[in-house]
């Protein structure tokens, strides 16, 4: 459990460092070079994934790429404490409802709890953001449809690692390939300012890297030694701890309408996973 926790802090972590970072672009993709690197690491050790998995991996490269674009578009005009929750928090419930309407599989009682708890708790957690000034529109609507793509990815990857014959092998490649068209979007947008960007921030990326790898790797662990169901519900705490992060180290104002909407947010995602 422990464990759990300290992967949820380390996926908040990474967030806080994109969300704190003067240039969030050529921030974030410092730290998709410091994942890249790690994973590269280990690939020399493990098979190559099954062919019946590339295509898996390809769409997964494609989407993870939208993925950490809309996290920093996302991350430009709100705060972490508004953003993440939305990102994070609206995804199970995403699935929830997908599940429901397109393969007729109704969550249980739990699981519709805690869809309305989410729901209401981005309402909540919205409209008090609006009322503060520190939340936009476009903002709000960007971290909602890279919550979608959170759905999207993880139903790609969890077919694409099934069909890999080698999880690891899967979860490097996928980790380690997004890097090559992030790098290219650098230099033909960044050419100058991104080398000085990298040489004044390059351990900044090679931490926020890691914890991305770390927060991933520490759940995969963790669900050879405990229920998936458990694990996933353990793994949502990390909407509470980004909310601390915010408030601790990004001076970011913790209301109270939303330290109860970011509470519901998180209580919802873990009632959905263990329902």
């Amino acid at each position: 459990m422990l464990a759990i926790l300290f992967g949820a802090v380390l996926h908040a972590t990474w967030n806080a460092f994109v969300r704190s970072a003067s240039n969030k672009f050529l921030d974030t993709i410092l730290v998709l070079l410091g994942m890249g690197f790690w994973a590269g690491c280990f690939l020399p050790f493990v098979p190559l994934p099954s062919t019946a998995s590339w295509p898996y991996l390809i769409a997964s490269i494609v989407i993870h790429v939208a993925y950490f674009s809309l996290v920093v578009l996302s991350y430009r005009d709100a705060e972490l404490s508004v953003a993440y929750p939305i990102m994070r928090g609206t995804a199970p419930a995403f699935s929830a409802i997908l599940a429901a309407s397109l393969l007729k599989e109704s969550p249980s009682l739990v699981g519709w709890i805690g869809v309305f708890l989410i729901s209401g708790g981005v309402v909540v957690l919205s409209l008090d953001a609006w009322r503060l000034g520190s939340l936009r529109r476009h903002s709000f609507f960007i971290a909602l449809s890279n919550a979608g793509v959170i759905v999207i990815y993880t139903l790609v990857d969890g077919v694409g690692v099934r069909l890999s014959g080698n999880a690891l092998s899967y979860i490097g490649w996928a980790f380690f390939l997004p890097i090559v068209p992030m790098f290219v979007a650098l230099l033909i947008r960044w050419r100058g300012a991104a080398a000085s960007y990298v040489q004044q921030h390059v351990a900044r990326g090679m931490v926020g890297g890691a914890c991305i790898l770390g927060s991933y790797g520490i759940a995969l662990w963790a669900m050879t030694r405990a229920p998936i169901a458990l694990v996933a519900a353990l793994r949502e705490t990390s909407v509470l701890f980004g909310m601390l992060i915010a408030m601790l180290f990004l001076g970011e104002h913790i209301s109270r309408w939303r330290f109860l909407s970011i509470l519901a947010i998180s209580g919802g995602a873990i009632a959905i996973k263990i329902s």
